[in-house]
């Protein structure tokens, strides 16, 4: 059962930034083929902000956070991160790392045909807090 901890949360100003990062153990390189970023703020559906899979270039990022946001994974796949940059009180939520490697999700993000949701993925993290006010 792939492990997925997420770490970086905590409360910034409008316009801050944060870098949130996800270690990834006990996995498979398929477990962890693809691996993404969502947010749950309080009332609202679970949504996916970016993702990637491995040996694509394409990335996947949610149209709110284009420009402001970068995902990436370091050379071992184990880490995942995000940097969040302008951010702002509507990007406050709860983070989630996920991670699976299921054909749908891989041809989805490697050929943009449709955003990654919730149902993809079969591994997640705990969440991590990110709070946005001033």
């Amino acid at each position: 059962q792939v492990q997925l901890v997420e770490s970086g949360g905590g409360s910034v100003q409008p316009g801050g930034s944060l870098r949130l990062s996800c270690a990834a153990s006990h996995y498979s390189d398929d477990s962890t083929y693809c691996m993404a970023w969502f947010r749950q703020a309080p009332g609202k559906s679970r949504e996916g902000v970016a993702a990637t899979c491995s040996g694509s270039s394409t990335i996947y990022y949610a149209d709110s956070v284009k420009g402001r946001f970068t995902i990436s994974r370091d050379t071992s796949k184990k880490n995942l991160y995000l940097q969040m940059n302008s951010l702002t009180p509507a990007d406050s939520a709860v983070y989630y790392c996920a991670a699976d490697g299921n054909l749908s999700l891989v041809f989805a993000i490697s050929s943009s045909t449709r955003a990654p949701s919730e149902s993809d993925f079969g591994n997640w993290g705990q969440g991590t807090q990110v709070t946005v006010s001033s």
